[in-house]
């Protein structure tokens, strides 16, 4: 379990500062419930173990996917919360909190035209491809598609917004009454120094566990040989303070797997290529699964290859498709992807075989001429051939960050085991219990920033109603 994460029973503490909502991590999920609580006039304190907030989401694409945007109106994009819940919920085979889901897909168009319009966000939506599972065109990226670029906009507005960070600052008590209502947390600094801050209302945003080794051994064991691919602060501290207090937790098997993680360099290739008609194929050339039914689960399939590797296949056309996306620029920059005029080259460029390299490409054309399903369930059809001059990067299969966690309600409420809501705990994002059901299969790509953004968002929300709420009240008596 996470390092020297307890909880401490008590009625009182002595604080060195009180704040009405406090939030554990500055990552999208604490950034947007903070903009959330600011909104509402609330203070707020951010409390962030590095020295800049970046968290999880730096390391991603930064694709929020959304259903019924301002944006994809203006695109004539026709989609719904109830056709965007349904697709989660059949990438999930129905494993997930409907409510939950319900709520998520309802808000989730709201909370892009409320990074938009309200905090200046500069997010606009991805064209030219869907991912696997969406139905429709909902993803909503910054220029450079980079979650690195998401961070430093969020923190721009926290920044406008007056939102309060402390950095270089690990949490790793809670302080908690009889009432289960949490009263104060501790934050230790580099130099050793500890300060009690007391609080309303606390939030979780601290991610799950995916950087904690023996937690991952325990719970995802077929990610042995897998690479870590995600913030190092994600250790598990919620779990540990969610068992600690009896909480509801579920899916803790769940994660976010990628199968495109460039071997030896750790830069994401992104799965465009593949659902465009590129394929995967191991050292005899040949494929080995249906890669495009979706790149969490195709890691654990990349890791059974020899050696662990194996190599994306694509073509001009698809290499075109992938040049808005900031990480496969810095891919080229790290001559991590090869290029040759046939595929006898590209072999030998590879270490693959040519003849089931061959082979394969072969076999791809038939399929997209035919339209027929192949051995693994997948369509080629309407895809265009694969044509020289061809590409290809070696690659490893990778853990990004874990999808189970805390049970939350649809305001970001953590539940009890007895399934009633704490009463001033609430979580979002990799803390929480996802939407991507009990394993890999389930992820769907921006699972993780939907329940980052949009969970915060409404957590924020309720906890700043409800210390406004309380405050009102004593005011009163």
């Amino acid at each position: 379990m996470a390092d020297n994460a307890q909880v401490v029973r008590a009625e009182t503490v002595d604080c060195v500062a009180h704040v009405p909502v406090v939030i554990v991590g500055g990552g999208a999920t604490g950034l947007c419930a903070a903009l959330a609580v600011r909104d509402a006039g609330v203070e707020v304190l951010v409390i962030e173990r590095d020295r800049q907030p970046m968290g999880t989401t730096s390391m991603s694409t930064g694709l929020i996917p959304a259903a019924g945007s301002r944006l994809q109106q203006a695109r004539g994009i026709s989609d719904s919360a109830a056709q965007f819940a349904a697709d989660i919920a059949a990438k999930a085979k129905g494993k997930v909190d409907m409510a939950v889901v319900a709520r998520l897909a309802a808000e989730s168009a709201t909370t892009i035209d409320w990074l938009v319009e309200r905090h200046a966000v500069g997010l606009s939506l991805v064209d030219g491809f869907t991912y696997p599972g969406h139905s429709a065109l909902r993803m909503h990226g910054m220029p450079s598609r980079s979650g690195g670029e998401l961070m430093g906009a969020l923190a721009n507005a926290a920044a406008s917004a007056g939102v309060d960070i402390l950095t270089d600052s690990l949490v790793d008590t809670l302080y908690v009454n009889a009432a289960n209502r949490v009263i104060a947390v501790a934050a230790v600094h580099p130099d050793g120094a500890r300060e009690v801050i007391g609080c309303d209302a606390l939030i979780l945003a601290c991610c799950g566990f995916a950087g904690n080794q023996q937690m991952v051994r325990d719970l995802i064991p077929e990610l042995e040989h897998a690479t870590f691919h995600g913030h190092p602060g994600n250790k598990g501290h919620a779990i540990a303070w969610g068992m600690a207090l009896e909480a509801a937790m579920a899916d803790l098997r769940a994660y976010q797997g990628h199968a495109g993680l460039a071997a030896g360099h750790a830069i994401p290739i992104l799965w465009p290529l593949i659902t465009e008609g590129g394929v995967q194929v191991n050292r005899a050339g040949q494929r080995f699964a249906n890669e495009a039914a979706g790149y969490s689960e195709q890691a654990v399939e990349v890791l059974r290859q020899d050696g662990h590797v194996a190599w994306s296949l694509y073509d001009e056309t698809r290499h075109r498709i992938m040049l808005q996306f900031d990480d496969y620029h810095q891919a080229q920059a790290a001559d991590c992807i090869m290029t040759a005029p046939t595929l006898t080259d590209l072999a030998a460029q590879a270490g693959v075989d040519a003849a089931g390299l061959a082979a394969t490409v072969a076999e791809t054309h038939a399929l997209a001429d035919s339209g027929a399903t192949d051995c693994f369930g997948r369509s080629f059809a309407g895809k265009a051939r694969l044509a020289a001059p061809f590409y290809a990067v070696k690659v490893t299969g990778a853990l990004f960050h874990t999808q189970g966690g805390l049970e939350v309600d649809g305001d970001g409420r953590v539940l009890h085991a007895a399934r009633q809501p704490f009463p001033n705990l609430y979580a979002g994002g990799g803390a929480a219990r996802g939407v991507s059901g009990p394993g890999a299969d389930g992820y769907m790509a921006g699972n993780g920033l939907l329940t980052a953004t949009t969970l915060g968002r409404l957590a924020g929300s309720h906890a700043a109603r409800a210390v406004s709420s309380a405050a009102g009240q004593r005011g009163a008596a």
